[in-house]
């Protein structure tokens, strides 16, 4: 968010303000007299764009139901209509989906360029008529190359199984085949550059990564100097971070305990048996992101496996093609719906019955307490801004608030009212030394000063509290 209020007047970063100890932004970096956030700019840039029109409540709901639409088609295009529309319902019902189209995160947004470049990636033909095929093409481009601005190594997971289609496409196509992919390949490095033209823009350095600017260690792979452990990254943890992300996978999914993952196999089977490249082809997607993804050491599970976000899609068309190939339903594109006899005409009543109590279950019971179990996340609420939004305090502004905090979100959820350019009516800094807190109050000499203690919300001193001291060690 503060990422895209700097997008939003058209800079790439902003001067280091004076004191800037005190004014503590979790992943902004201050940097030879330079502050920026260490994220790739595909997300803020759209997010600021949001903030400029719909606001930015409404980008990742609204990104959402293009994804949901987007699997749509690409359920419709690979296995037929019923699939698309099954795999649509699933992704409604997903407590997966939920959850992370209902954050600031960049998943959203990455999710639908992934589904959109896969989809492009399998309309282009090459009796396509020409319009057909450019637009197919620029779409595909685009939709990688903003993905790597966005999200690069996750557009690395998502294009490796295109990648190997692209080398067999290579070999066995012709002319035409072959120009598709180098104009494909084209756009999309093209888009990718900027990546590196960012990071020379803001660090100086065209290779230098600013994750590593915050923690040295954010990087990929493995050993000594990867991750926070002594030994670095390793197989045990590579292996690890995998079990945990499909445990929290296998109930996060569809919320069906610890089987959502229950159809699935049901879908690898239909797709042997029809033998359905282009579907072996999208179901790649979220297999390629899980093994990549073996080689980066975070683990955190707080929305689900979040970093196998942009391949849901696998998961959920895979899944809808095995309830429909278990209920008789067509799995092919342009099939004929079959006729079923005797005992097999209860197969889809049977099959409807045991998927309407499991998303029933999932929506009367798991989701509302998992969704539940994200409020108050990290300790903060939104009724720890009310203080600064009654009428009382808004005669008082601008005013500079001096925070003491003994944990820093006390801190930091009050960063929701300010801004970036420090131009807001409240500005927040959070206290350090007397000796540094007077020189912090010199310097914006057109404000009002005020010290803030969050155990007392609505009272502010004109001079800190006898007891004003606080433990500065976990904000260094």
């Amino acid at each position: 968010m503060w990422q895209a209020e700097v997008f939003t007047r058209g800079n790439l970063t902003l001067e280091t303000p004076p004191n800037p100890n005190s004014f503590l932004v979790p992943f902004v970096i201050d940097h030879e007299g330079q502050r920026f956030a260490k994220y790739p700019p595909g997300w803020p840039v759209l997010l600021a764009l949001g903030i400029l029109t719909v606001g930015r409540d409404l980008v990742n709901p609204l990104l959402a139901g293009l994804a949901v639409w987007l699997t749509y088609r690409l359920g419709r295009k690979v296995w037929g209509i019923p699939v698309g529309l099954l795999a649509a319902a699933l992704t409604l019902t997903s407590p997966f989906f939920l959850m992370n189209s209902a954050t600031l995160l960049s998943h959203p947004f990455g999710l639908v360029l992934s589904a959109a470049f896969a989809l492009a990636w399998l309309d282009w033909a090459p009796e396509a008529a020409p319009k057909r095929k450019l637009l197919t093409t620029l779409v595909a481009g685009l939709s990688l190359g903003v993905l790597a601005v966005t999200r690069p190594w996750t557009a690395v997971g998502v294009a490796l199984p295109f990648i190997l289609h692209a080398v067999y496409r290579m070999l066995r196509g012709g002319w035409q085949v072959r120009w598709h992919l180098l104009l494909v390949a084209g756009i999309a490095g093209a888009v990718a550059s900027l990546y590196i033209l960012w990071q020379y823009a803001v660090t100086g350095d065209p290779f230098l990564n600013p994750y590593t600017l915050w923690w040295p260690y954010d990087k990929v792979g493995f050993g000594p100097g990867y991750g926070t452990a002594e030994q670095g990254h390793t197989l045990m943890h590579a292996y690890v971070n995998t079990r945990m992300n499909l445990l929290s996978g296998a109930q996060d999914l569809f919320g069906w305990g610890n089987y959502s993952w229950i159809f699935l196999p049901f879908g690898l089977l239909a797709l042997a048996m029809k033998k359905n490249w282009q579907a072996l082809l999208v179901s790649s997607v979220l297999v390629s992101l899980i093994f990549i993804y073996g080689f980066y050491w975070v683990g955190f599970w707080g929305f689900g496996p979040r970093y196998y976000y942009e391949g849901l899609y696998s998961a959920t068309l895979l899944s809808a093609a095995g309830i429909a190939w278990l209920a008789g339903f067509p799995i092919q594109a342009h099939s004929n719906w079959m006729k079923l006899h005797n005992w097999q005409r209860f197969r889809p009543v049977a099959v409807a019955a045991c998927l309407i109590f499991l998303i029933t279950s999932n929506l009367i019971s798991y989701t509302p307490n998992r969704l539940a179990g994200l409020y108050g996340l990290y300790d903060m609420e939104r009724h720890m801004l009310e203080p600064f939004e009654i009428a009382e305090k808004q005669e008082l502004t601008p005013a500079l608030i001096i925070v003491y905090a003994s944990i820093w979100t006390e801190y930091g959820v009050l960063l929701e009212l300010s801004n970036a350019y420090m131009d807001s009516p409240f500005i927040f800094a959070l206290a350090r030394t007397t000796e540094e807190n007077l020189e912090l109050a010199q310097n914006f000499p057109d404000r009002r000063v005020y010290h803030y203690y969050p155990d007392q919300p609505y009272q502010l001193y004109h001079q800190p509290r006898p007891s004003g001291s606080v433990d500065l060690s976990q904000f260094d």
